[in-house]
């Protein structure tokens, strides 16, 4: 017996039951808004019902919803098997989730909000917003980004992939992202 792509076995069960990683979701009881991209995620609880997602939101692959959780043990400690912890997850408009992200219980993410990948969101998120790291930190805000993006637009929205690597590989150094160096703590 050979051994099996995880990722592509994936794949198959979200497109042959579901269709789309959206409507998987909604199965489970998410509620989603219109116009989203939602790479396969994950949703860590069986209450998909307590998730909303916003309109023209884009989450990216193995991004987990927990809709409860972290105390088990102490359900067993205190032999307490009634003791429950649950939280509603809030997703605004114009929403964009970075790769790997986890969303916990009581979360409500403000409209045009930008989550770095990997981050694990404990705290709300107000409208505006950048976040990024675990847990998440303020980093900017998505209008003085999208101000500085467009001074340095490279256009290649719009472009097939060849053209886009052309393009690319033509650019000067300058021209691309450069990020500062982590500064020694002291």
């Amino acid at each position: 017996m050979g051994l099996i792509n995880r990722s592509k076995f994936k794949q198959f069960l979200i497109s042959g039951c579901y269709d789309t990683p959206e409507n998987y979701l909604r199965k489970k009881g998410v509620k989603i808004g219109k116009g989203c991209f939602i790479s396969p995620c994950h949703l860590s609880a069986k209450e998909g019902y307590l998730v909303e997602i916003g309109n023209y939101c884009r989450i990216a692959k193995d991004t987990e919803f927990f809709t409860h959780g972290g105390i088990y043990c102490l359900q067993i400690l205190h032999n307490d098997p009634n003791l429950d912890y649950f939280g509603k997850i809030k997703i605004g408009d114009y929403v964009s989730i970075g790769e790997g992200c986890k969303i916990m219980p009581g979360v409500t993410i403000g409209n045009n909000v930008i989550i770095g990948a990997g981050s694990v969101v404990t705290k709300s998120i107000p409208d505006g917003f950048m976040v990024a790291g675990n847990p998440i930190k303020h980093i900017g805000y998505t209008e003085e980004w999208y101000k500085k993006l467009k001074e340095t637009d490279l256009q290649s929205g719009q472009m097939n992939a060849e053209e886009k690597e052309a393009f690319l590989k033509a650019l000067p150094e300058e021209r691309f992202v450069h990020k500062p160096f982590v500064k020694e703590k002291k």
